[in-house]
């Protein structure tokens, strides 16, 4: 039997201290306890890694404080076009969903797709009739809408009006949020939803949905799920790229995660981070920017939360 671990992250856009309250950071640093905490109740009864990282990415996509679901980016006309993706390390089973309005928790129409075996993806209006047709909740699209993504929004169009969005910070332009899991069986899987980037253009795809790019899962290898400029992630075919550097490479898991964030990743002048775990041990969570939501609970069952520098040690979850 393999011990039991599981990560996430909440993207590496995390905004300066000084942008929120402490009452805020608090309540982040509750909803990633949260997260976490949803997907070791499936692991420590026995459930599969692919349960606990679907139930993991759920929360986060309900709480206000990611760009996922509720809460998501808005793309260029002030809409949002959600993509998420999951994957099974046992077979490389997966799905994706690209561009989708009206589905509440994009992840679980991810997660249905897989099960029905009938595609890898689906996007746009095809992606949310599937949602509806298994019977996940719909909504209407302004759901998703709030008003620190509306401010957002606003910010980034007035930067690339005066020439400087270049200069924008990560937070006020994209976000992530993803999952990676092992269970009693030594299975892996990762899960990655996102609303993209703020004031992207209408029918953009970044890497969150691309099987390889921002999810990876292989069992024996390590399961990844990425966060950062999606165009690059892509490019550099982020996931596969772990799992290549460990399993054809030699490199250990920690290794292998510090090169691909700080050096390939880095090298293009990007925000990026990522979670990944291996078949053995704890999950890694490396970053280059500022801060990036982040969370483990490690073999020995102990919780750790963080946002920025600092990590905060929540003890043994019961």
């Amino acid at each position: 039997m393999a011990d039991i671990a599981i990560g996430l992250h909440g993207g590496c856009g995390t905004l300066d201290r000084s942008l929120q309250s402490e009452a805020e950071w608090t309540e982040a640093r509750q909803h990633i306890a949260d997260a976490l905490r949803a997907g070791w109740a499936i692991l420590a009864n026995g459930g599969s890694s692919l349960d606990a990282v679907e139930a993991t990415v759920v929360v986060l996509e309900n709480s206000i404080h990611f760009n996922a679901g509720y809460g998501a980016a808005l793309h260029a006309e002030g809409g949002h076009e959600l993509d998420a993706s999951i994957m099974d390390g046992r077979d490389l089973r997966a799905g994706a969903m690209a561009a989708m309005t009206r589905t509440r928790n994009p992840i679980r129409a991810a997660r249905a797709l897989l099960e029905s075996g009938r595609a890898v993806m689906l996007t746009g209006p095809a992606g949310d009739d599937f949602a509806a047709a298994a019977g996940l909740d719909m909504v209407a699209p302004d759901y998703f809408t709030t008003e620190r993504r509306v401010k957002a929004l606003a910010s980034l169009k007035a930067r690339a009006a005066q020439g400087t969005f270049a200069k924008a910070s990560e937070a006020e332009k994209h976000g992530t949020v993803g999952a990676v899991a092992r269970d009693r069986n030594g299975h892996l899987a990762a899960a990655t939803s996102t609303g993209g980037f703020n004031n992207k253009p209408i029918g953009r795809v970044g890497d969150s949905p691309i099987i390889g790019a921002g999810t990876y899962a292989a069992d024996g290898v390590c399961a990844f799920s990425g966060t950062g400029q999606g165009e690059i992630f892509i490019r550099c075919v982020a996931g596969h790229e772990l799992a290549s550097r460990i399993r054809y490479g030699g490199q250990k898991l920690g290794e292998a995660a510090h090169d691909l964030v700080h050096n390939t990743l880095g090298s293009f002048g990007i925000g990026a981070g990522l979670v990944a775990i291996g078949p053995e041990g704890d999950p890694v969570t490396p970053y280059n920017t500022l801060g990036m939501y982040r969370g483990w609970i490690t073999t020995r069952g102990e919780m750790v939360v963080a946002t920025h520098g600092e990590l905060h040690a929540l003890g043994a979850v019961g």
